[in-house]
C-alpha cells in the first residue's frame, strides 16, 4: 500500500489520527472488511499564502 499526496506541500497540513494503513492486514479473497480513515486538516492550511491556490485535497490508498 502506498500513500499518495497529490500536492506535497499541503501533505505537511494532513494529520491522520487513525487508519487501517498503520498495521498489515490480510484479506481472503471475497473477504469485506471496513478500512476508517480519521483524519484534520490543520487549521493552519486556510492562513498559509502558499495554499491559496489549493482548492481540493485528494486521499487515495493503492492497495498491492
Amino acid at each position: 500500500m502506498m500513500f499518495t499526496s497529490l500536492i506535497m506541500q499541503a501533505g505537511a497540513y494532513f494529520n491522520k489520527i487513525q487508519c487501517f494503513c498503520f498495521e498489515e492486514q490480510r484479506l481472503l479473497p471475497g473477504e469485506k472488511i471496513d478500512m476508517p480513515v480519521f483524519f484534520y486538516i490543520d487549521p493552519e492550511f486556510a492562513t498559509d499564502r502558499k495554499m491559496n491556490d489549493v482548492n481540493n485535497l485528494i486521499l487515495s490508498y493503492t492497495f498491492f
